[in-house]
């Protein structure tokens, strides 16, 4: 075939959750479905995770879940049960095995390693050109993010989450396997807001993972340095050796992605600006949306429509300004929320969950001025 009613570009997360709904719905029985993707999708090459309330979709592809964390700031450091929460990681090779398998049981969804090349909509359909060859679709799904135009303009602040980690294997026991490190800010900050992020798998493995909410990236050494340094004097200089390696980047901001859909093209995913702007988590929201997403295309409704302002976002927004403007807050800000707000409550604004009323018990745990400052800008 060369003619789809649905394309699907880029088989990741938001591809093939989309392509499953699809092909499992008996609604689109009659709808061919197309996914093309460049990559084989059977490396380890990134890892997803998020928190929820007791078991769900993905509970069989889980390599780890934790029902405590750890948060560490300047002066504060703290191990918590965030219950009714659970924070669980899925590994990415684990979720493409599964999800490619399924991809072979439905009929209507065809799979095609090659790389897009152009995408051009008519008023009829839109033709995809690939290394290889040339596809037709009603519908086009692109998850291939394209921030030219985040970077084009100045009314939404974009900074990056990036990061380097290492799977790591030591010598002697270390880990707390039972508590995952959320946060810990207690490292040198360097005028940005840093923090290290460990996954315990037991006590000789885990994920140590540098992250950063910053402008710009870093040289990998200045990452692989910080995690030494993190061995050497939070993990008492015990010896290991490194597994595997993950490195990424995530953006962080509030741009309107949903202006780039039209009629028959519409983005997912980080493309289509479903990562959470203030945290830069991606999976659960892709995974809401994709649900949504596919509810709306059973209504016939417009895609055009498919996007929701709501005040989380303003909330985002104002985080946003203050680390562009004074990135080094960023700690400050996290460590006052967590002296004097349950972790679980903390989660659940960070997952858009709260009321208003609980939103206040957390905006009343910030710093004032630098949310004051950032208010007035946006208003006047």
């Amino acid at each position: 075939m060369s003619h789809y009613d649905y394309i699907i570009i880029g088989g990741g997360a938001a591809g093939l959750l989309l392509a499953d709904i699809l092909g499992r719905d008996t609604f689109f029985s009659s709808k061919q479905i197309l996914i093309i993707e460049k990559n084989a999708k059977t490396q380890n090459d990134r890892t997803w995770c998020f928190w929820e309330h007791g078991n769900g979709d993905f509970e069989p592809l889980l390599h780890r879940k934790w029902s405590t964390i750890k948060f560490a700031g300047q002066d504060l450091d703290l191990s918590t049960s965030i219950l009714p929460y659970r924070y669980k990681m899925l590994r990415g090779k684990d979720f493409y095995s599964h999800f490619l398998s399924q991809m072979e049981t439905y009929s209507n969804v065809s799979w095609i390693q090659d790389e897009v090349l152009e995408v051009d909509e008519s008023q009829s359909k839109v033709n995809i050109k690939t290394q290889n060859g040339a596809y037709t679709a009603d519908q086009v799904f692109g998850s291939i993010p394209d921030f030219k135009a985040v970077a084009n303009q100045n009314k939404y602040p974009l900074l990056q989450q990036h990061f380097l980690g290492w799977f790591v294997k030591t010598k002697e026991t270390v880990f707390q396997p039972e508590e995952a490190t959320f946060m810990d800010f207690s490292i040198p900050q360097k005028g940005n807001t840093r923090f290290m992020y460990v996954l315990p798998f037991s006590e000789t493995e885990a994920l140590l993972e540098y992250t950063l909410f910053s402008e710009t990236l870093l040289e990998k050494s200045e990452y692989e340095n910080a995690i030494k340094d993190y061995i050497q004097h939070k993990l008492g200089g015990v010896g290991y050796e490194i597994l595997e390696v993950e490195q990424g980047s995530i953006p962080m901001t509030c741009y309107p992605f949903h202006h780039k859909n039209s009629e028959r093209i519409f983005h997912l995913g980080i493309a289509g600006g479903w990562a959470k702007p203030s945290t830069g988590f991606t999976f659960y929201n892709t995974h809401r949306n994709v649900k949504q997403l596919v509810a709306t295309l059973k209504q016939g409704s417009s895609l055009k429509r498919f996007y929701r302002r709501d005040r989380f976002w303003f909330y985002d927004l104002l985080l946003l300004d203050i680390l562009y403007e004074k990135n080094h807050l960023g700690g400050a800000i996290f460590e006052s929320m967590f002296k004097k707000r349950k972790a679980s409550l903390i989660l659940k604004f960070l997952g858009n969950e709260t009321s208003f009323w609980e939103d206040l018990k957390i905006i009343s745990a910030c710093p004032k001025k630098p949310f004051l400052r950032a208010l007035l800008r946006r208003l006047f």
